[in-house]
C-alpha cells in the first residue's frame, strides 16, 4: 500500500524582528506538513515575496516601519496572492478591525502556545477563518464602538452585501449570522439554537453564498457594520 504523503503549506512570516521570524519559523519548520519559504520585514517586502513564491499563509505582524501589516494585508487579499493571519497583542487592539476590513482570514496572538501557531496556520491554510475568542471579544467591542463605515471607506473585502440583501436571508440564516457575529463556533451556535451541527453548516454555507461573504472573519465585520449586534 503507497503511504500518503500529507499536503505540505507553505508559510511566509512577516515580522520586523529577527528573532521572532526565526521563533516561528523554528516552530513551524518541524511539522512535516508545513513549509516556510520565505521571510520580510516589513509590509513592501511582504507583498514583493509573497507575489514571488505565492505561499499558502502569511503571518503578518501589523506594525512595521514603512508599510505597516494592515496595508500589506489588503494588497495581498485583494490580488489574492495567499491568505493573511495577522500577528497581534493585545496592546495593539486598535488595530484589529482595520485587520479584518483589509481581509485578514484571522488572529493570533503573539504570546499564543507553539500548538495554537501551528493550528492556526493549518486552519487558514485549508480554507477556514481563525478568530480565538478572546480575540473576538475586542474586535466586538471595537466594532460597536466605533462608527459604522460608509460605502466610501470600507474596504473591497467588506463591500459586496448591503442591508437590502439581509432580505435574501430566511429568519434562521439572520439568526446565524448574529450569532457568528457574536464570536460563536458552529458548535456553540447549535446548542444555542438547538439544532444539529450539520444543520448549522448548511445555515452558513447559505449565508456566506448569499451575502458574498469569503469567510467568517467577513461574517463578523459585515454583522457589526449592519447594526446587527447591538452593545
Amino acid at each position: 500500500m503507497t503511504e500518503t504523503v500529507p499536503e505540505v503549506l507553505r508559510v511566509v512570516v512577516v515580522d520586523d524582528q529577527a528573532l521572532v521570524r526565526s521563533g516561528f519559523s523554528m516552530i513551524l519548520g518541524v511539522e512535516p506538513d508545513l513549509e516556510v519559504v520565505g521571510e520580510a520585514s516589513d509590509g513592501a517586502a511582504a507583498v514583493e515575496v509573497v507575489a514571488r513564491l505565492t505561499p499558502d499563509v502569511v503571518l503578518m505582524d501589523v506594525q512595521m516601519p514603512g508599510t505597516d501589516g494592515i496595508e500589506a494585508t489588503r494588497e495581498i487579499v485583494a490580488r489574492d496572492l495567499a491568505k493573511v493571519i495577522i500577528l497581534t497583542t493585545f496592546d495593539r487592539d486598535d488595530y484589529l478591525v482595520d485587520a479584518l476590513r483589509a481581509g485578514a482570514s484571522g488572529f493570533l496572538l503573539k504570546n499564543a502556545e507553539p500548538e495554537k501557531l501551528v493550528d492556526a496556520v493549518r486552519v487558514v491554510g485549508n480554507g477556514h477563518a481563525l478568530l480565538a475568542p478572546e480575540v473576538t471579544r475586542r474586535v466586538i467591542e471595537r466594532m460597536t464602538a466605533a462608527p459604522t463605515q460608509t460605502p466610501e471607506n470600507r474596504s473591497p473585502a467588506t463591500q459586496p452585501a448591503t442591508p437590502h440583501q439581509l432580505d435574501l436571508l430566511t429568519n434562521r440564516e439572520r439568526e446565524v449570522l448574529v450569532l457568528i457575529g457574536k464570536g460563536l463556533s458552529n458548535g456553540e451556535i447549535a446548542a444555542e439554537l438547538y439544532v444539529g451541527e450539520a444543520t448549522v453548516k448548511t445555515h452558513v454555507s447559505n449565508v456566506f453564498a448569499k451575502l458574498h461573504l469569503r469567510d467568517r472573519v467577513q461574517a463578523v465585520v459585515l454583522a457589526h457594520e449592519l447594526g446587527l449586534i447591538r452593545p
